[in-house]
């Protein structure tokens, strides 16, 4: 699936990275590389959401990211 979004760092529980997505949701990212994790880039994302993962971070669904594109 695509989707496409904001990346936003939040600082929860010893910090993680996420997705505000254009659908109005939030995703917890997983995968990617370190060039991924820019606060407040637009970003593209293809990628599968994991609803049965379970994070502490308690932010959203997990979304393995497959590949992305700065937009």
């Amino acid at each position: 699936m695509k989707l496409t979004g904001k990346v936003v760092y939040r600082d929860l529980e010893g910090g993680v990275w996420v997705l505000e997505g254009d659908d109005g949701r939030t995703y917890q990212l997983a995968g990617g590389d370190r060039k991924i994790k820019q606060d407040g880039q637009r970003i593209e994302i293809d990628g599968q959401v994991d609803n049965d993962a379970m994070t502490i971070h308690m932010v959203g669904p997990v979304l393995n990211v497959s590949t992305y594109r700065f937009i």
